[in-house]
């Protein structure tokens, strides 16, 4: 519940206060705007499945969609490394780690391994 309320604070965030998304000198212009919509409806999605898969018990599917957010999140922190954004890449990088090792926990099995992926 904790992930799919931060992935949908990510989702408000991006629509109520795009400026967020960026750096502070950075100008928030059209293009910035398009892109934060695209941000939002990716992380409302996400938030969404998550709490459904969760209402109905979907433990493999849960694991499977929560492996996926964490793929997400190694990658934004990839581009936050490139882009010089040093200071949020921990925090990105441990919300991914507690996404990995929560579907590791739902499905019994690590995800690295071809059990959590089986049947």
């Amino acid at each position: 519940m904790l992930g799919a309320l931060l992935t949908a604070t990510g989702a408000v965030l991006a629509l109520v206060h795009p400026a967020m998304l960026v750096s502070p000198h950075d100008e928030i212009n059209g293009a910035v705007r398009v892109y934060a919509g695209y941000l939002a409806a990716r992380n409302g999605a996400l938030a969404m499945m998550l709490v459904v898969l969760l209402a109905l018990g979907a433990r493999r599917s849960l694991s499977s969609l929560m492996v996926l957010i964490a793929l997400i999140q190694v990658l934004d922190a990839v581009l936050d490394i490139a882009e010089g954004r040093w200071m949020i890449v921990p925090g990105v990088l441990i919300f991914a780690l507690v996404f990995l090792i929560t579907a590791a926990l739902l499905s019994g099995h690590p995800f690295w391994r071809a059990e959590a992926w089986a049947r």
